[in-house]
Parts: structure tokens; sequence; C-alpha cells
């Protein structure tokens, strides 16, 4: 992708629109709904990547109710001819083609590469990759198993949402999350795993979400780690002009 001059590729992460309530996480909501409208007069591409919701799931003909503001916006910009890209997160990974089909916006559930001005990148929202957090790799194994996706449909989405919502604030194994707190580059998971793709083939940034700590790290051979931090504490964003990356803080 070639980024037009004066044009910019916009990141955001880890929004979990719905916690720990609907109306707690409205003000949250218009926040970035008003960065949205900001960024739609330069950006050349937006990814979102992933926990854009805290729980997420489609039945055949029922979503979520909520919403609505930042949906709406996403297919205005959609509408408009500006490319966005969602990759789901441990806290939405349920999607099963209402974005693609409503807002005309590709889904991933698998990291991705993508080369920007001859700038590679590899981007995912981070859950379960790298060594260790072998509970919530099972758990998730579950959760993404066809059989039970089935079963789940069967539940009245008054029940199953509910429930949902529950376990996604309450249980750690089942969220995947864990303490924001920087352990460090020899203990972190995702740089860890950044190294060892890094054994493979080079890539100038890996970019994530998930761990909720707005953060760029120097890796080997000028490569750089990214994570996008939140749109809870932090409200930070990822900005790439061409050349540079650059995490900015949105008031």
């Amino acid at each position: 992708m070639k980024i037009p001059e004066g044009k910019f590729i916009y990141f955001a992460s880890d929004n979990h629109l719905g916690a720990p309530t609907m109306e707690a996480s409205l003000p949250r909501e218009k926040k970035f709904v008003a960065w949205l409208d900001e960024i739609k007069t330069d950006a050349a591409a937006i990814f979102l990547l992933g926990d854009l919701f805290d729980f997420w799931f489609e039945y055949s003909t029922v979503v979520p109710k909520g919403f609505v503001r930042t949906l709406g916006k996403l297919a205005e910009i959609s509408d408009s001819g500006i490319p966005i890209y969602f990759f789901v997160g441990n806290h939405d990974l349920w999607m099963n083609g209402y974005f693609e089909k409503e807002l005309n916006i590709p889904v991933f559930h698998k990291p991705k590469e993508f080369i920007f001005n001859d700038t590679s990148f590899f981007i995912a929202h981070g859950d379960g990759l790298g060594p260790f957090d072998i509970g919530y790799k099972r758990m998730k194994k579950v959760f993404t198993n066809p059989f039970f996706k089935f079963l789940f449909k069967w539940l009245h989405p008054d029940i199953g949402v509910k429930i949902a919502q529950y376990f996604s604030v309450k249980n750690k194994l089942i969220s995947g999350d864990e303490d924001a707190t920087y352990l460090g580059a020899e203990k972190e998971w995702l740089i860890q795993y950044s190294n060892s793709k890094l054994k493979e083939s080079h890539r100038d940034y890996f970019v994530y979400g998930h761990r909720h700590l707005p953060m760029t790290v120097d890796l080997e051979n000028n490569a750089k780690y990214v994570n996008l931090g939140d749109w809870i504490t932090y409200f930070t964003y990822g900005v790439f002009d061409g050349k540079n990356f650059e995490l900015k803080n949105y008031k």
C-alpha cells in the first residue's frame, strides 16, 4: 500500500466498549467516535486491533445491543472509501461476517503482514502469542470450536450475553487479560514472540494491542515492537506517516 502525500495510517486497540457497564463506557465511546471523526480527513487507512467491544457474539439474526455511535461512524468512514481493517481480540473473537457484510470491513482472526511505502508491518491483537499463557490458549480453543459456538447460539441472547459479559469482566482466565505492568523485555511474551519472528524474516514494526500498555521497544536489526495501549486509561493510538511510526494521546 502506498500512502499518498499528506495521508496517514492510524492504529487503535482495546476500547472494551460496554465495560464495566454500557453507561460507564458511553463517554469513552463518544471520545473514540470524536477521534474517528477527526482522523477521517487525512486517513489513508485505519487499523483496529481488537477488543473494540468487551463482548461481541453474532447470532444468525442478532448482534449485541448498543454501540450504534461506533458502528455508524465506522460505516460512514468505510462508505467514504477509507479502508478499515479489524483484528479480533480475545473479547470479540466471535465475529462471523457482520462487519464484512454490513460495514465492508475485513476481519482478521490471525496475524497479518502489510507493507506501507516499503516499510513492513506485522500486525495482530496479541492474545495467545508467544510462550506460556497455556490456560488461555486452551480456553481459546474451546471458545473457537464450532461445536461449542453452536451450543452457545441456542441460548437466548438475553441469557447468553449476560453470562458472557459477567465472565468477560470477572474471570481472568477467560478474558486472557494480564496485569498492565511492564515486565521487562525478557519477560514480555509479545516481545519474545516478535524476536522469534525476526529470526524467520525481517519486519520493521510489530504492532499489537492486548497488553494495554502504550510503548515502543527497540528490537534487533532496527525493528520495533509497538503496543498501542488502550482507550480506557491512556487513550493512545498509533500514526504512521509513510516513514515514521509515532504513539500519540487523544485528549
